[in-house]
Parts: C-alpha cells; structure tokens; sequence
C-alpha cells in the first residue's frame, strides 16, 4: 500500500507473536497529518508492542509499516529523530535539573546545547513550569514530572508524538492541563498518536480512534460515529441489592440491551424505550436509578467485555 501525501503513519496487517501467543494479528491503521489518532484496548491488547514495532524498537513477525517517509525497521533510526515519545512511566533523571533534563536529551538528536537553551524557555511555558529551570526533580509534584516529559517530548521539534497513556495517575487538574496542551499542539499542526484508558480523554482528543483486543482492531471511526454505530443512545443504571433481580424481571423486556455487573444493571435504550422503563422504575423506591446519554466507555465494554484483564 502507497501512504497518501498526508500520511504520518502506515501499519499494513501487522503481526507480532511470541512464541504461541499472537499480541498484534493483522493489524492495519494509519494516521494524518494534524490529527489526534486514539489507539484504544484493555490491559494485553497488544497496544504498548504495537507502539515498539511503530518505532522500530521491536521487530515484527511480518507487516509494513511507513513512519514520516521512512521504511520500518530498515530506516527506524532516521524516522525517530523527528518523533517525541510520553512513555508510560517517567524516566526522566533525578539527578538533573529541570532544564538540565531537557538539555541532556536535546543531545540525543544531536542538537548543540544552544538550540535547546534557546528552546527550554518556550517549553517550559508551555508545559507550566516557568520558573523551575533550576528546580530538582524531588521538588516536583506528580503533574509537574508529566508536564516536564511532555516538554522534553517536544525539545526536537517533532512531526509526531507518541503519548503512551500520558494523563495516569494525575488528578483532575493536571489531566485538564495536559488536554489543554495537547489541543495546542493539534492546533499547531502536530499529530499525535494517543493510547489510554481514559475513555473521556480518547472521546475529547481523538479526531479517529480504533478499538483493539487480542491484536485486532475491533473498531475504529470518530468518537461520535463509534457510539452511533454501536450503542444505543440511551443508558438507565440501576443500583442497589434488588437492582439485578428487578432488571431481569422488568428491564428484560422493556430495554434493547441488558448487563449486570455486580449490584448494577445496565439497561441500553432507544428512544422509544427511555420513558417507559423509567417510569417502571420509579415505582420501586429500593432502586437508585442513573440516566444518562451512551458514551465511549459503553462501546468499550461492549466490544472488548466487563471482565478483568491481568
């Protein structure tokens, strides 16, 4: 397959097994220049060693890929140089500073100390931490250490980032920095490839996004048409001890869709079917009841199951 002129980033039935177990199967997807492209699968999905063979860092067992022009793993090294990588975990070095970090790695794609001076200023703005240049990583708190790997991503200029769930383990306020952020860069033309478990995060960054379980893509679409597609539009939650038994005995036959988990029941609806049912409902006074619209963790669940992942 010949990447379009826009395209960033070409996967063509890419496969990765080790030994008898198949993480990536057939697995085709590709991003455009200036758009956010969510990459979506519960723990095992073969998400994370998609991103390595994307990167050239781990071999695949067959499959293209096409990163920024450049042939993968053949030409790995040359692609790389114009792509920044938020890892899932920080790695930055406790033993720098601040700018001291930023420079350092500025010195793996072989900029001159005063190239990424001349840039830590702007940088570190964008990332909040004006001010802290000469600051110690012990100082900074959790959102602070994930803003400063997002700026060191962006020390080399890159056409691409890569942000391997880069809002976890932050509060709420952080996390709405970081989006913040991050819808900066898109308006600026950049384009990122995003996984995370964060279904609010993927429905409010992602232009595209595609759902993955064991290797394989499940679905993929705007957030909007996923939901569409998948889901009906409507979702009444029903808690409490009796809220299982009540939704088999009632709920069966006045919802498209039932699922129980735990003291919850999930009762997915048209729009013919919303009033009735709560109205049923209202009539037992045990029951505590949600509604809401159908969203992007409802698609989730459905595609990939309510069960646990190791």
């Amino acid at each position: 397959m010949m990447p379009l002129a826009n395209t960033i980033l070409q996967v063509h039935q890419l496969c990765k097994s080790y030994g008898t177990t198949t993480v990536v199967d057939q697995l085709s997807f590709e991003l455009h220049a200036g758009e956010c492209y969510g990459l979506l699968g519960p723990n095992g999905a073969g998400k994370t060693t998609t991103l390595r063979c994307c990167l050239g860092l781990t071999l695949a067992d067959q499959g293209q890929i096409t990163l920024l022009g450049h042939t993968l793993p053949q030409q790995a090294r040359a692609a790389r140089h114009k792509v920044g990588i938020v890892p899932q975990f920080d790695n930055l070095d406790p033993d720098f500073s601040v700018a001291e970090n930023l420079l350092i790695f500025g010195r793996y794609f072989g900029l001159k100390d005063a190239q990424t001076r001349q840039r830590i200023p702007a940088l570190l703005d964008f990332a909040g931490l004006s001010g802290k240049e000469n600051a110690p990583l012990s100082s900074l708190s959790g959102g602070m250490k994930r803003r400063l790997t997002l700026a060191r991503a962006l020390v080399n200029d890159p056409d691409l980032l890569i942000l391997d769930e880069p809002t976890t383990g932050l509060d709420p306020q952080a996390r709405h920095l970081i989006w913040e952020r991050l819808k900066r860069l898109l308006q600026q033309g950049k384009t990122i490839l995003l996984t995370t478990h964060f279904m609010d995060e993927a429905e409010r960054l992602s232009h595209r996004l595609a759902i993955m379980d064991h290797g394989r893509i499940k679905a993929e679409d705007t957030p909007t048409a996923l939901i569409a597609a998948h889901i009906e539009p409507h979702v009444v939650e029903l808690y409490g001890e009796a809220a299982p038994s009540w939704a088999q005995q009632h709920a069966q036959n006045l919802a498209a869709r039932l699922e129980i988990s735990g003291e919850t029941a999930f009762c997915y609806l048209t729009d013919e079917q919303l009033t009735p049912l709560l109205a049923r409902a209202r009539q037992n006074p045990g029951l505590r009841i949600l509604q809401r619209r159908a969203n992007l963790e409802d698609v989730f669940l459905k595609l990939t199951g309510r069960e646990l992942r190791d």
